[in-house]
């Protein structure tokens, strides 16, 4: 009978690659034959945002006076490129926005200030220089108070374009004590025939700092010599220590014999497995791992060289897999799954785009299905691959769960009852192609790939205070 203990890694070994397909797009699961290109997405020029239409908004119970105060595109920092925006957060009121693809990489974090809504003014970019031919979807900041650290701490995913470069992704650390002026502390890198670090989470244990990778690929092109989820002490920032990684054979379901990509699950189909993303609690305790379609796998970290493994959602056998990201409600007791599904028809599978799944996780052994979530989008099935109808990624105040829904836009649904959830609001961009989405204080934040940040209030002190916008939902920032 196979162990349930985990392997132990604290120091990264080399190992034979496998001789696999490489990756020719930029999908989030670069394997699966899409042929999808994530970063081929239109660019919006301040001339083509001024002509767009009005934005969608409605909303009810606590959004009922959701307005988009700003919409502001990312300034070029290179002559004559245009970078687009990735994914979206917020932390002492400044927005810090990833990039994707759009112009050969290499745009970096922007940050924000948006001490006035209406006008949020770029006031820096970093992480653009440091490793060349790179993206920086994700970033995280927090504050952290470690012996080698005290201040606010910026990390950042690093993604190469072209894993075969002389190079290797990982991810960055910079001190945004002072957002205006960003300083590099170190560097973090993941095995080097990878494309780097997708997604990452930094959270606190005490004085000491951690971040959670989720590397994609890593356990299949290094041969199983290293582990998809990673984590990192970053406690020294200049120094960051690897820990334990995760690997999934340790699992009774998981073969000995597992590629590191192509699980012969129990339901008797292939399915991939990586990892795609990574949250934890908010008081470091429990690890969420989005592991496709492993499902969403469940660690107690309270001993981050030792972790334990719990439990993970599981998924109907006509149902594509593609746990792509998660968060948490009601005191870590409540599971938000998002599934990007950009393929919605494939033999043996039902006919629909991603959708969000609700567990109750009081016993992260034993996740408990309650609902699950659609939209207008879900079941519109168009010819092939695309992102536009998928839901994307979640964030939950309160009761609130917010999804960025490429298309869609930003969708609002009332949690308070998770076995039954309700749509209570809508913020649609026109032309939107919404990636992120954050809550910060009154403000909602969303990242669109063309057309940069978006501001949102939701009440009526901010805007014009009649929920109207500036009559075309334009902000004067355009």
């Amino acid at each position: 009978m196979k162990k349930r203990n985990l392997l132990v890694t604290s120091a990264l070994s080399g190992a034979l690659v496998f001789s696999v397909f490489a990756p020719t797009s930029f999908a989030h699961d670069y394997l699966d034959g899409s042929d999808l290109n994530k970063g081929e997405r239109t660019l919006f020029t301040e001339e083509e945002l001024e002509a767009l239409g009005t934005p969608h908004v409605e909303g009810d119970k606590n959004l009922k006076f959701l307005d988009e105060a700003a919409s502001l595109q990312l300034e070029q920092i290179r002559d004559g490129i245009q970078n687009n925006a990735a994914d979206v957060y917020a932390h002492k009121g400044f927005a810090y926005v990833g990039t994707h693809t759009a112009g050969g990489g290499d745009g970096g974090v922007r940050v924000f200030d948006l001490q006035d809504p209406e006008n949020p003014e770029e006031v820096a970019a970093f992480a653009h220089d440091d490793v060349p031919g790179t993206w920086h979807e994700k970033v995280i900041v927090k504050s952290i108070n470690t012996p080698g650290f005290n201040g606010d701490l910026a990390v950042v995913s690093v993604q190469q374009l072209d894993r075969t470069a002389d190079t290797s992704g990982g991810f960055l650390l910079y001190d945004v004590t002072d957002p205006y002026n960003p300083e590099k502390l170190g560097y973090s890198e993941v095995y080097a025939d990878t494309n780097g670090t997708h997604e990452l989470y930094l959270t606190t244990q005490g004085n000491r700092a951690l971040v959670l990778t989720a590397n994609p690929y890593t356990d299949l092109y290094s041969g199983g010599g290293e582990h998809d989820f990673q984590i990192v002490d970053v406690s020294d920032p200049s120094n960051p220590e690897n820990l334990w990684q995760f690997d999934p054979r340790s699992l009774l379901e998981v073969s000995d014999d597992f590629d590191g990509y192509n699980w012969e699950s129990p339901d008797g189909k292939t399915r991939p497995v990586f990892a795609h993303s990574v949250i934890t609690d908010n008081n470091a305790r429990h690890a969420y791992v989005s592991m496709w379609d492993l499902g969403t796998v469940i660690f107690n970290i309270e001993d981050p060289e030792n972790p334990e493994y719990l439990g993970r959602t599981d998924f109907a056998s006509d149902q594509q897999g593609s746990a792509h990201s998660a968060a948490l409600a009601q005191g870590g007791n409540i599971l938000i799954e998002t599934r990007e599904v950009y393929v919605p028809v494939r033999e043996g599978y039902e006919e629909a785009y991603g959708y969000t799944r609700i567990f109750d996780i009081k016993d992260p052994s034993n996740p408990e299905l309650l609902s699950e979530f659609t939209t207008d989008l879900t079941f519109q099935v168009e010819d092939g691959t695309t992102f536009a109808n998928t839901v994307h990624d979640p964030k939950v105040r309160g009761n609130t769960l917010y999804l960025s829904h490429y298309a869609g836009g930003v969708y609002a649904v009332d949690i308070s009852d998770p076995s039954d959830p309700v749509q209570i609001g809508q913020y649609k961009p026109d032309q939107a192609d919404v990636w992120g989405v954050f809550v910060d204080r009154n403000f909602v934040l969303a990242s669109d790939m063309g057309q940069g940040l978006k501001v949102l209030t939701k009440n009526n002190s901010g805007g014009n205070g009649n929920g109207n916008g500036n009559g075309n939902g334009h902000s004067p920032t355009r």
